[in-house]
């Protein structure tokens, strides 16, 4: 029954498969902006591990200027 009810809905329609591709994409790049953000993140802690003692905002805020 439950095949019989699936195959009469049918498949999904052509505006929900662009939607789940814009979906995706948003995804995707949310994921690679994520990526970024640990990388820069690391860049940080990096600094402070190496410089803690004289870290100044400067240092901190400088990938932000780039």
């Amino acid at each position: 029954m439950a095949k019989a009810l699936i195959g009469y809905v049918g498949g999904p329609t052509p505006s929900q498969v662009r939607e789940v591709a814009q979906l995706r994409r948003r995804v995707a790049d949310l994921e690679a902006e994520v990526l970024r953000l640990k990388a820069e993140n690391d860049g940080l802690r990096a600094v402070v591990a190496d410089r803690g003692d004289v870290v100044t905002a400067r240092d901190i805020l400088e990938p932000l200027a780039h």
